[in-house]
């Protein structure tokens, strides 16, 4: 029983074995110095137990009684995740070099939260949900924070643990409540507790505590708090993983949780998810206009994105989760391509991140002002990029599923969101002259990652690259 339990959850297993042996063997032989082989050998262990799970094809699997689920939702969210950490991990090194920020610690904690990532999208049980909730949460505090003499770098550190605390706190409560008045923490003993449309007041209270403790997970309104001054505040490598990985794992427990502990009474959550996606579109596109730090106008762009995430998940349709995969497999690419470029942005070998400094971009550097331009165009959901596609799959879902204001609310949200890409491309192409233009930093790798992102975002208008079928088996497998 235990053997078979063990060959489940292999790949997390690895990969938490290679974190603490790794651990102990920079302790012992010289820390810092074997900090860039440990970037690449990390990232190469993140790149193979992707592939490995790409290769795993056979039928779900269940394992310790039920806490811990394998089944192809999970596999697809796992794959996003460990490729997305990997590309960031290398584009980050030599950042964190020149800066003398590259530790050791830092791809292990990366690994550590990364195994807390896929125990959350693998979660059957409160329990487990919550493990791996507080794994990748206590790596990133610290990752957060990881710049010692910056004062901000501490803020965000700060920040982000009180809150996460806070939400931490709101979960927990909710998840006392769900297991109160469903006798178990096994998401198949909730939904059979909850039944059809009649749940208990006790298990609707619950529910709402654990959506809030989850959509400050996914930094949708109202719990978004802490992302601008995270994003602006951490090193930008950092803000780049912030980005992609754990946002992925937050929106995939999210669909775990609403599907396979509350799948008995979509009507109640859907109204919750849909109010969530429609205040996170709009207070992510309005209060972007006024940013004039590149990071900070990520974090909201970041807001943004989730609520058009959560309104395939508000759906409540395993196409609304089909459409929830697609966009947010297309929102990682198109945010590692746009931090690659935000890093290759130094003046005289120092990091800049004002918006101004763009002015004129396409007359020093035209090869990274047409793929910027790509990558904004995508981001803003402008045909044929790729990212209208993704945008396009939430608005079916939600039309398709009754939902037709929210998928208005969602147009009118993505007009007002075009603005400040535009923004940026106008200065990148007709804004003012000036003589200081940017660095002609020598970054292969980061100039690499930026124009395959971009090529990804023209080229993959043919077939998404196959990612629709996947994620199509993939949804089949969690609604049910």
């Amino acid at each position: 029983m235990i053997q078979a339990d063990l060959n489940i959850i292999l790949p997390e297993v690895i990969l938490s074995l290679y974190a603490m042996l790794a651990l102990v063997g920079a302790v012992y032989s010289g820390k810092d110095k074997l900090a860039p082989l440990l970037v690449w050998l990390t990232a190469g262990l993140f790149a193979l137990l992707a592939f490995w799970i790409a290769g795993s094809t056979g039928p779900s699997q269940t394992a310790f009684g039920g806490m811990f689920v394998d089944d192809g939702f999970a596999r697809f969210a796992k794959i996003m995740i460990l490729i997305s950490a990997a590309v960031v991990l290398v584009m980050s090194q030599e950042y964190m070099l020149r800066r003398n920020l590259l530790r050791f610690e830092y791809p292990l904690l990366i690994a550590l939260a990364l195994v807390g990532m896929m125990m959350m999208v693998s979660a059957g049980d409160l329990m487990s949900l919550y493990m791996g909730l507080e794994l990748q949460s206590l790596s990133l505090y610290v990752i957060a924070s990881l710049r010692r003499d910056s004062v901000k770098s501490t803020e965000a550190g700060l920040k982000y643990f009180v809150l996460g605390a806070l939400s931490s706190g709101l979960l927990l409560y909710g998840a006392s409540l769900c297991y109160g008045y469903s006798g178990t923490t096994l998401f198949s003993g909730i939904i059979a507790a909850a039944g059809d449309h009649h749940a208990p007041l006790g298990l609707l209270l619950g529910l709402v505590l654990i959506s809030s403790g989850l959509a400050f997970k996914v930094s949708a309104v109202p719990f978004h708090m802490w992302t601008p001054d995270v994003y602006e505040g951490a090193p930008t490598p950092i803000t780049a993983f912030f980005a992609t990985a754990p946002k992925v794992a937050a929106i995939g427990l999210f669909a775990r949780v609403m599907h396979d502990a509350f799948g008995g009474i979509t009507a109640d959550w859907q109204q919750i998810i849909a109010l969530l996606s429609l205040l996170s579109m709009f207070l992510g596109s309005i209060a972007a206009i006024g940013q004039t730090n590149i990071k900070r106008l990520m974090a909201y762009s970041s807001i943004a994105h989730m609520g058009y995430a959560l309104m395939g998940l508000a759906a409540g349709t395993a196409f609304g989760i089909q459409a929830l995969l697609i966009y947010m497999a297309i929102y990682v690419t198109m945010s590692i391509g746009t931090f690659a470029f935000i890093l290759l942005m130094e003046k005289d070998g120092q990091p800049v991140t004002d918006i101004s400094a763009l002015h004129m971009l396409s007359r020093a550097h035209p090869g990274r002002a047409i793929a910027m331009l790509v990558l904004l165009f995508s981001l803003a959901g402008v045909p044929p990029m790729v990212g209208f596609f993704g945008k396009l799959y939430v608005l079916r879902a939600a039309y398709d599923a009754g939902l037709a204001w929210l998928a208005l609310a969602g147009v009118i949200a993505s007009v007002i969101g075009a603005f400040y890409y535009l923004r940026i491309v106008f200065y990148m192409y007709f804004g003012d002259d000036q003589d200081d233009n940017l660095d002609r930093t020598r970054a292969p790798v980061l100039q690499t990652v930026l124009f395959v992102s971009a090529l990804i975002m023209v080229v993959g208008i043919a077939n998404l690259f196959g990612i629709e079928g996947a994620a199509e088996a993939a949804a089949a497998t969690l609604v049910r």
